[in-house]
């Protein structure tokens, strides 16, 4: 009888239908221990409410939770497609650093050779950003900005301490605006993106090292 501990659970938080097909049609055959997707709708609120909702019911106390789906690149010279990692979500409420940014890095970059990886602050909106907002919020050293990832960090460690990341990928950047997503090349482009990296996502979940209760 083995005695190694029972694999940590692993919740992949997503907001919109197409990105939740991405990830349901993805290559999910890497997972190392348990690994749910849920759409939690579109907007902070509704992320915060599914994920608390989630983690207060049966899932184990240490379940780790990843964000992801498709972000607004701030910074000049991103491009849809791009990837970003983040080293931190920021919320008005409060910034929730995330765990095993380089591991992350690392296997973006092997998995998919030739794609820009940004590491940097992402941040929340309540709302699509466009135009000026753009520059306000890259003036805060932030590098993305989407409208779930921090809702969906914070509603995760204030349910307990956890192992916690957000990764996404740019559909529009300050150059390539998208006006409707799947409609245009950054959408599709984006959309294969996010397609096609599940494997990072259970790569870093399966380096976790989280101390026991």
């Amino acid at each position: 009888m083995s005695n190694q501990p029972a694999p940590t659970p692993l919740l992949i938080a997503c907001a919109l239908g197409i990105e939740h097909l991405a990830l349901r049609t993805g290559d999910r055959s890497g997972a190392d221990g348990p690994v749910a997707f849920v759409r939690t709708g579109m907007g902070p609120r509704a992320a915060e409410r599914s994920v608390t909702r989630l983690l207060a019911g049966p899932a184990p106390a240490d379940t780790a939770v990843l964000a992801t789906g498709f972000c607004a690149g701030l910074a000049p010279g991103m491009h849809p497609g791009d990837l970003v990692v983040a080293e931190e979500t920021r919320d008005p409420r409060r910034t929730v650093s995330c765990v095993g940014t380089e591991l992350l890095v690392k296997e973006l970059v092997r998995l998919l050779p030739g794609r820009t990886v940004h590491t940097g602050p992402l941040t929340g909106s309540d709302h699509v950003v466009r135009g000026p907002e753009r520059s306000d919020l890259l003036a805060t050293g932030a590098i993305a900005v989407d409208m779930e990832s921090a809702a969906t960090l914070l509603a995760a460690v204030r349910a307990g301490e956890r192992p916690v990341a957000a990764v996404r990928v740019v559909v529009d950047a300050p150059e390539h605006e998208l006006v409707r997503i799947g409609t245009v090349r950054g959408g599709i482009t984006a959309f294969r993106v996010l397609r096609s990296i599940l494997p990072a996502f259970f790569e870093w979940h399966r380096s976790l090292l989280l101390p026991r209760r």
